[in-house]
Formats: C-alpha cells, structure tokens, sequence
C-alpha cells in the first residue's frame, strides 16, 4: 500500500495590489466596510496581458516542482482546479502541459470552485495510492477580476475576490505514517444557485441568443452570491468535515498543529477557529493580504505556512473547504 507526500509548493500572485480604498473609487464601499464584514485589506489583480489562469498557475508549479527535488520530466499526471479557465475549452491542465514541456502525461481539470484544491488533492492521493502514479502536479489557479461586477452594483461580491495561484507536487512514499492520511468530500446540490455564475452556459441560452442580446441589466454574466446563507452553511459544513476528517484518523482538535482553510472569509476561518478551541498559531489566513482566490487560496496559504516555518515535520496539518455546488471536503496531512 503505497501513501502520498506533498514533496513541493509554491505560488504566485501578480504585483498590482489593489487596495479597499482603491475600491471605493470604483464603487459605493470603504475600507472599514469591508474589513468589518470579511477581513480583507487587499487583493492581487492581474493586470490585462500579463497573465492568465494557466500562466499564473505554471509560475506556481515551476517553483514547486523545483523545491520536490524532482525533474519536470518526473510528473506523470496534472491535476489543475479552476472556475477561471482561459478557455471555455480545452481547460487548463493542458495548457500546462504544453507550457511547462512536460511529456504526453494524462491532465485532468477539475470545477470544484472554492474547494477545487481540495477535491484535486484528493484525486491525486488516490491515483498514488494506487499505483497508478508516482508524481502527480496538483494546482489551483485564479483569475476572477476581469470577470467581476466593479461597480456598486456588484460590490457584495467582487470585493471578496483576488487573482493567484498554488501548486503542489505528490509523490509516491513507503512510508504510511507521514504524507496524506485521508481526504474526505462531501456536495449538496439543492443550494447550487446559491452561490453561482450562471452564464455563460448551455442551459442559459443559445449563442445565438448571446450575441443579439446586449442586455446591460443582465446580471447572470456575474457571480452571485447569497452571503447570509452562504455563511451560515460553510460554518456548520467546515465543522463537520473537520471532525469526520480527525475521527477517522482517531484524533481531536487539539492534535491540530495547523488548520489552513479556504480564506473565503476571516469571520468564518475566525468562527472555526473558536469553535475548536485553536489558538490563532494554530490557524493559518491571509486573506487579509489576497482576498478569496478560491481554488488558489488553500496551497497559496499552506506554501506562505511551510516558507514561514509554521510547517514542521511530523505536524498534523488540516486543510478545509467550502464553496459554490455547495461542495466542501477536508484533508489530513502528517507533515
């Protein structure tokens, strides 16, 4: 029985930082606003020609597969989380394959929103623990500015959201008490409006009807956003994923050395946080500093976590999601 082992990580975020008070140029909104209702000071946005999800997420893997201490010729499978393609299709693994050199390996793409690392992570864990591969890339990889609503209009939303992306290389261990000891991952259909993007889409319109529809007030080409109740979901789901995550490893909270998150919002990782009882070193956010980047935020803040030396060999280290499907899931690490 071979067990999986997070060997490299690494991220990226562009330099144009974009500040709440640079937002409250654009809309109706201030920095103690924004501060008050998700912790967010800043954000990274790409600034248009510079990059693209896949360009961003390549930068991340080029560092990661660097510090695993393996060739890029060593990845036999890509695993890239978005719901920022370039494209509508092909999707982005690809286009990592081709970027980074990386020979015909098989590249899978996963649209799992805010927990889209977390569900990558847990499909490379498998195919190691299988057999099947011995190093598999796993990224997560965002682009959400060009795509949001800056006006006041769309404020609820678009000031929780920022552009980056993390990666990380698994590889194949002898060893099963270190590396991945379990991921679990859970969806809930019913509340899939709840937290969406309706267009563009297939079931939204024809083409046709896009390119002769110029409607200004159509919102659907937004994310949406029920924050009320988002919260009040990701609260109870964190919690649940988090504990069946330790049962089953017959842990408790208090062997946590490190929980990172989804930075989806401070209050929510803040509420968890008290909820176990966990002291703020044993919590990783920087939402602060990024903002949301969805499928980025979880290997963004555990690689910022391993380079601040909060990451230590032999810790148990816990990552949690929640987001849009509704979709969540947890994985434990022994470091």
């Amino acid at each position: 029985m071979y067990n999986s082992k997070i060997k490299g990580l690494g991220y990226f975020v562009p330099d144009n930082v974009v500040t709440n008070d640079d937002l409250s140029k654009l809309m109706d909104t201030n920095d103690a606003w924004i501060q008050e209702r998700t912790g967010i000071k800043e954000r990274r946005h790409v600034i248009k020609g510079e990059d693209t999800t896949t360009s961003m997420g390549v930068k991340a893997a080029k560092i990661a597969i660097e510090r695993s201490g393996i060739s890029k010729d060593d990845i036999d499978f890509i695993v890239f989380a978005t719901l920022s393609p370039d494209y509508y299709f092909p999707g982005p693994g690809v286009l990592v394959q081709r970027d980074l050199g990386i020979k015909t390996v098989g590249a899978l793409d996963v649209r799992n929103q805010c927990s889209g690392f977390v569900y990558a992570i847990s499909v490379a864990d498998q195919y190691i623990k299988t057999g099947m591969y011995k190093n598999i890339l796993v990224i997560g990889s965002e682009l959400h500015s060009h795509g949001l609503d800056m006006t006041t209009r769309g404020r609820a939303v678009s000031v929780i959201f920022g552009d980056g992306a993390g990666a990380a290389v698994l590889s194949r261990s002898e060893s099963t008490d270190e590396g991945i000891l379990s991921t679990h991952l859970h969806s809930e259909g019913q509340h899939a409006e709840e937290l969406s993007l309706i267009a563009p889409g297939m079931g939204k319109r024809w083409v046709t009807d896009i390119i002769d529809d110029n409607d200004p007030n159509d919102e659907s080409y937004f994310p949406y956003m029920n924050g009320q109740f988002v919260f009040k979901n990701a609260v109870v789901r964190f919690s649940e994923v988090i504990m069946e995550g330790l049962a089953e490893n017959a842990l408790k909270p208090a062997d946590i050395d490190l929980l990172v998150p989804h930075q989806a919002n401070l209050r929510i990782s803040q509420f968890i946080q008290k909820k176990f009882g966990l002291k703020d070193e044993q919590v990783y956010n920087n939402i602060m500093s990024y903002g949301n980047t969805t499928a980025a935020s979880i290997p963004i803040a555990l690689t910022e976590a391993w380079e601040s030396g909060k990451v230590k060999s032999g810790d148990l280290v816990v990552l949690a999601a929640f987001g849009s499907g509704f979709t969540w899931g947890s994985v434990i690490i022994r470091w």
